[in-house]
């Protein structure tokens, strides 16, 4: 098996950046590590890359914050998953529901302790974490909400023997205004 290419996404509350659609186009599987925002989300990164996506609920992803009509697809996502590559597993969740800010990456290990690589969102913040194993990253924030220096997401090229990950951002197009009648 050669390699598999993983874009890895979070935080797009309803609107993944262009930018990031064109990084994660041809990627073999996309990871989306929550608060998604709605169905149309998932469906416009699975039309980029032209395969799977892997979603987790994160805090906002409730029926309130999403529209209407999507309760289906909300309905099938969980707070964690998890995805065997050659070389090794992927550990999604979000992270709202670790309170301890200061050690989130100690305890994202302690809790998939037999992952390669955890993924996480919920800060915003992107962090590239491979000092030690299980790696943990967090995209930081693919949408236009709270970009920290705006969208970005990262691409793993998992091998049997090799994984390597590279990280995006972007700068935040300025919004359109609506023509007025």
């Amino acid at each position: 098996m050669g390699i598999e290419r993983i874009g890895i996404v979070s935080d797009t509350h309803g609107v993944v950046e262009p930018p990031v659609l064109e990084v994660i186009a041809g990627c073999d599987l996309v990871v989306h590590a929550g608060d998604i925002g709605g169905a149309a989300v998932l469906d416009a990164l699975r039309d980029a890359a032209g395969g799977e996506v892997v979603a987790v609920l994160g805090n906002n992803d409730v029926a309130a914050k999403w529209p209407p009509g999507d309760g289906a697809t909300l309905d099938r996502l969980e707070e964690m998953a998890f995805v065997d590559l050659a070389g090794g597993r992927i550990a999604i969740e979000h992270g709202h529901r670790i309170h301890d800010t200061k050690n989130y990456h100690r305890r994202l290990r302690a809790r998939h302790a037999g992952a390669r690589l955890v993924v996480y969102g919920h800060t915003h913040v992107r962090a590239v974490d491979t000092e030690q194993r299980p790696w943990v990253v967090n995209p930081g924030a693919a949408g236009r909400e709270r970009t920290h220096g705006g969208p970005s997401c990262l691409v793993l090229d998992a091998g049997a023997d090799e994984w390597r990950i590279e990280a995006y951002r972007f700068e935040l197009a300025p919004r359109r205004r609506r023509a007025s009648a």
